[in-house]
């Protein structure tokens, strides 16, 4: 597992550290993070998400790569049943988390500040009862695709940590990682497209609230895209591989 775990460092791309940290963000990373972390799992070691929070909870969501943390802490303080696992290895934006917490008083978040994919892979099958993922870097460069987090191979951890029927919404602003998601998604046995209407996947829904990111597309004049799937069931994910 050690050796797994250096290898998916290497390949988490992007910034870990921003502009410097406020006195105030900087004393809660050293306060707040240690009691609200999830700890790097030991090989061969599932997490039982459940047994992250004091109270028992009616599901576990998780959001990979929650940014500063608007969305996120909207839906654990419209969710209180909920325990919310947030995935993000930048450190400017665990700290604006961190203040929302503290702010809203949340007792339903937990953090891992490291790679999405060593937490998917120690949590159990069938565990998540729904996923973010909100505007991911698209990569735009073609030699960077790869480094895009919607593939086949997350796309197939994906499955295997979450219900059936589980929802899993994105968001993009950028017209080539739309055409990214769905080509990746479309093809893949364990989901299906959930629109409603013709251009709905346009809407934000009610129960999604903006973020700056957002707003800052908008500004620029970029269309955003909301796009949600549902978790087939495992039978039906069966029948639909030999179809």
């Amino acid at each position: 597992m050690a050796e797994r775990q250096t290898q998916q460092k290497r390949l988490l791309y992007g910034r870990r550290h921003g502009h410097r940290l406020r006195a105030g963000q900087k004393e809660r990373l050293e306060r707040l993070l240690p009691k609200l972390a999830i700890p790097l799992p030991d090989e061969n070691i599932e997490i039982d998400p459940k047994a992250l929070f004091p109270k028992t909870l009616d599901d576990i969501w998780l959001e990979i790569g929650f940014g500063g943390g608007e969305h996120l802490a909207w839906q654990a303080g419209a969710h209180a049943g909920i325990g919310f696992l947030g995935c993000e290895p930048f450190v400017n934006g665990i700290a604006r988390l961190l203040g929302q917490i503290e702010a809203a008083d949340l007792q339903n978040v937990r953090i891992f500040p490291d790679d999405a994919r060593t937490l998917l892979a120690a949590l159990p099958p069938a565990s998540l009862g729904r996923v973010f993922v909100l505007f991911p870097d698209p990569w735009p460069k073609k030699r960077h695709h790869k480094r895009r987090f919607v593939s086949t191979g997350n796309l197939d951890a994906l499955a295997r940590v979450m219900k059936d029927g589980a929802e899993l919404r994105l968001a993009t602003d950028d017209a080539g990682y739309l055409r990214w998601v769905l080509f990746h998604l479309l093809g893949h046995t364990a989901f299906v497209w959930e629109s409603e209407r013709p251009q709905g996947w346009r809407e934000r829904p009610a129960d999604w609230p903006a973020t700056r990111y957002e707003a800052k597309a908008e500004r620029e004049g970029k269309k955003v895209a909301y796009l949600r799937f549902r978790r087939r069931s495992r039978s039906a994910e069966k029948s639909a591989k030999r179809g």
